[in-house]
């Protein structure tokens, strides 16, 4: 298999805090990665290091088999980069945007960056600091893609919009790359997008990789499961792959990555009365394997250590 990505041990620091520590980050040629993790895990760091905005203190990264560190201006040219923000010349006009930036790139493709702009019915001759938030995240979908990239990296491209403009910005994205076998890497805060759009995930965790894996498998490996009882229940559990717990009542609530027999079996050795398994989707799922410990106001303790959390397998 061919990566469009691939970090290993890559780490930086800001003062004493590693923002980012030992990413082995491999994201397949072709794919539509999501990468998630909640503020201040790490995302945009990383995403400053791919880019060479940012320079790693261990460790290395690659985009399309070349080193970041040395990244040709060629190699450059085939990646695009769209960030948070969607930061344009206010005081230029798309046509004069698209004839500013058309000489740095030997493979422009006008028409397709005429095509793009027809799409979303927007004004060449208009202004950029006049445009919506969503109209200047259409015009930076256009710049990012006329030069005819093979990877795409994007910053929390949708922070902001509203849910119409949104998902046709992401439709719209992911039509034109993927139909010629593109890959994109984006970070976003809405899971909806992610799991609408993306093949795979990688969720970061106060800078770790913790889970990387296909996006369905994610799903499938994380429940919640409602265990009650007669009268006031035991203390919860230690569970294999325990995300998190508490007692409500007479019942207990557990996040669970990987449930299976091992967990059905120690669960019931509590002799509940009822145990119901409740599918996640991948909001909830990634709520619950990034918020880690809970408790019940002030009454209920911690239950489920952070080194529950571990990697979900490469498949």
């Amino acid at each position: 298999m061919s990566y469009a990505i691939e970090t290993r041990g890559l780490t930086k620091y800001y003062g004493n805090k590693a923002v980012v520590r030992a990413l082995d980050l491999k994201v397949p040629t072709g794919c539509v990665y999501g990468f998630l993790g909640r503020n201040g895990a790490g995302k945009s760091t990383t995403i400053k290091l791919l880019t060479g905005m940012v320079h790693p203190d261990h460790g290395e990264a690659e985009v399309l088999g070349e080193n970041v560190a040395t990244l040709s201006a060629a190699t450059r040219a085939r990646v695009a980069y769209i960030a948070e923000g969607h930061p344009l010349y206010g005081w230029m006009t798309i046509d004069q945007l698209e004839r500013f930036s058309r000489p740095f790139y030997a493979n422009w493709n006008r028409q397709l960056f005429d095509r793009i702009i027809d799409h979303f019915e927007l004004s060449r001759r208009q202004k950029v600091r006049r445009f919506s938030n969503g109209q200047r995240a259409q015009v930076s979908l256009a710049m990012a893609l006329a030069p005819d990239p093979e990877l795409l990296i994007l910053d929390d491209p949708t922070l902001g919009l509203d849910t119409v403009v949104r998902r046709d910005f992401l439709e719209s994205m992911i039509q034109i790359i993927q139909r010629e076998g593109r890959t994109i890497l984006f970070s976003s805060h809405n899971l909806g997008d992610v799991e609408r759009v993306a093949d795979r995930i990688g969720v970061l965790v106060d800078g770790v990789l913790r889970v990387d894996c296909p996006t369905d498998l994610f799903k499938s490996t994380v429940r919640l499961v409602i265990v009650e009882f007669s009268g006031a229940p035991p203390p919860i559990v230690e569970l294999p792959g325990l995300v998190s717990g508490l007692t409500n009542g007479r019942r207990w609530e557990l996040v669970v990555a990987g449930y299976g027999e091992k967990q059905i079996e120690l669960l019931q050795r509590a002799n509940p009365v009822l145990m119901e398994v409740i599918e996640l989707n991948l909001e909830d799922a990634f709520i619950a394997y990034t918020r880690g410990r809970r408790r019940m106001f002030a009454n209920d303790p911690p239950v489920g250590p952070d080194t529950s959390r571990v990697l979900v397998g490469q498949t």
